[in-house]
């Protein structure tokens, strides 16, 4: 299996955090060396290891802002 390489280029927020001190966040990441894309997911205290996530173009998180928007909650 390929090793995967990510750059954190910037933390936008932290929406919750675990008994174990992994926190769930908003980033810009840029993974394999690509164009960085928004990201959320789960990581360790040190940014060493992270779990499941999703990544967004500006294009989908733009998107995903409008439905948030209008959602009625």
């Amino acid at each position: 299996m390929a090793e995967v390489t990510y750059d954190i280029k910037a933390v936008y927020g932290i929406l919750s955090e675990s008994t174990k001190g992994w926190t769930k966040e908003l980033n810009l990441v840029s993974w394999n060396s690509k164009e960085p894309k928004y990201d959320l997911r789960e990581w360790n205290p040190e940014h060493t290891r992270m779990g499941k996530g999703i990544t967004l173009t500006r294009e989908e998180l733009l998107k995903l802002k409008t439905i948030l928007i209008n959602l009625d909650l």
